[in-house]
C-alpha cells in the first residue's frame, strides 16, 4: 500500500500546487489553457489506445489487434451507463460534495481526473507489484507523473482534483489487497492491454469534453471498461 499512499499525497499536493497558480491567471489565458489541457488529454488518449492495441510482427509492419472489442465496449458501456445515468449521479455527488465543502466546480474535476489517473497499466501493475511485496518503484514514478498532471489539471479545473486522490486510494488500494487474487485474472490473455485500450479511449472523451464543454457524457462510458472482463470470462473459467 506504500506507493498507493504516496500516489494519493502526490495528487493533493499538486492540486494545492495547481490551485495557487490559478489565481494569477487571467480568464484569456485561462481558456487557452483548456484548449491545449483538451488537445493534449486527446493526444494521451490516442498514445494509451495505439499502446495497448498495436504490435510490430515479425516483417516489422504494425498490427491492430481487438479494434472491434474496443467499439463494442464504448457502445455497450454507453448504453449501460445512460441506462443506469452515471453522468447525472455523479454529478449529483459532486454537487452535493460542492455544497459541503464550497468547492466550484468540484464535480468535473473529480471524475476527469479518477480516470485519467486510474485507467492506465501503471495503476494496475504498479499496484499488483505493490500488494505482492514486489516493491513500490511503478507507483512511485506514477505519483512523480500524477504530480505533474495535477498541476496543470488544477490550475483548470480546481480543487475538485484533489478529491480524485480518494479514487486513488481506493482503486489501487483494492488491487493491492487483492493482489494475490487478481493477478492471474488480470494478467490473462490480452486482458490487460483490452482494459487500458479501452480506457483509454475513454480519455479522449475527457479531451473533447475539454474542447467542446459537455459534448459527451464521460461519466457514462465507464462501464465499458469491464466489458472487456466479460467478454474474456469464458476463457478464463475453462484456463482455471
Amino acid at each position: 500500500m506504500f506507493g498507493t499512499l504516496v500516489n494519493a499525497a502526490a495528487v493533493v499536493a499538486g492540486t494545492l500546487i495547481g490551485m495557487l497558480l490559478k489565481k494569477g491567471i487571467s480568464e484569456r489565458i485561462h481558456q487557452s489553457l483548456n484548449k491545449m489541457l483538451g488537445i493534449s488529454t486527446i493526444l494521451i488518449g490516442i498514445s494509451g489506445v495505439l499502446s495497448s492495441s498495436t504490435t510490430v510482427n515479425a516483417s516489422g509492419k504494425f498490427e491492430s489487434s481487438d479494434t472491434l472489442l474496443m467499439i463494442v465496449s464504448l457502445s455497450v458501456g454507453m448504453l449501460i451507463g445512460e441506462i443506469l445515468n452515471l453522468d447525472e449521479r455523479l454529478n449529483g455527488l459532486g454537487a452535493v460534495i460542492e455544497r459541503k465543502l464550497k468547492l466550484q466546480g468540484a464535480a468535473k474535476g473529480f471524475v476527469d481526473a479518477s480516470i485519467i489517473f486510474c485507467v492506465g497499466a501503471m495503476a494496475i501493475v504498479g499496484s499488483l507489484q505493490d500488494g505482492l511485496g514486489r516493491g513500490s518503484e511503478i507507483l512511485l514514478i506514477k505519483s512523480t507523473l500524477d504530480f505533474t498532471v495535477c498541476i496543470i489539471l488544477a490550475s483548470s479545473l480546481g480543487a475538485g482534483v484533489a478529491l480524485s486522490a480518494v479514487s486513488v486510494l481506493i482503486y489501487q488500494g483494492g488491487i493491492a489487497l487483492l493482489a494475490g487474487v487478481l493477478q492471474p485474472i488480470l494478467e490473462y490473455g490480452s486482458l490487460l492491454d483490452q482494459i487500458c485500450m479501452v480506457g483509454y479511449a475513454i480519455v479522449m472523451c475527457i479531451g473533447i469534453n475539454f474542447l467542446e464543454p459537455n459534448k459527451i457524457k464521460t461519466a457514462n462510458t465507464l462501464p465499458a471498461i469491464f466489458v472487456p472482463i466479460v467478454y474474456n470470462l469464458p476463457f478464463m473459467l475453462k484456463v482455471f
